[in-house]
């Protein structure tokens, strides 16, 4: 793997848990029962931005981690997930 792909590798990943992240685990102000006016009641009620990116950026490296160690050891490679042989046409 090479440097531009190890880093678009992390990026895929980082994007792809903040996604995931953005809908867990939060509260709305309608289940806080203080609505701000001008507001709707589905409005989060105590979101903390630093907090939760702080978090994806330890789990995306964790996973990162161990999918480049697999890519890189050569575990699994194209040709195991290479379903229909393209990468290896048959001779």
């Amino acid at each position: 793997m090479s440097l531009t792909g190890g880093l678009v590798l992390y990026s895929v990943i980082w994007f792809l848990a903040l996604f995931i992240s953005l809908q867990v685990g939060h509260h709305t102000q309608g289940d806080a029962g203080e609505i701000v006016p001008g507001t709707p009641a589905s409005a989060p009620a105590d979101f903390n931005l630093k907090k939760r990116l702080l978090w994806v950026t330890v789990w995306t490296t964790v996973v990162w981690g161990v999918v480049a160690a697999i890519i890189i050891s050569g575990v699994i490679g194209i040709e195991d997930i290479d379903f229909w042989g393209h990468y290896n046409p048959p001779e």
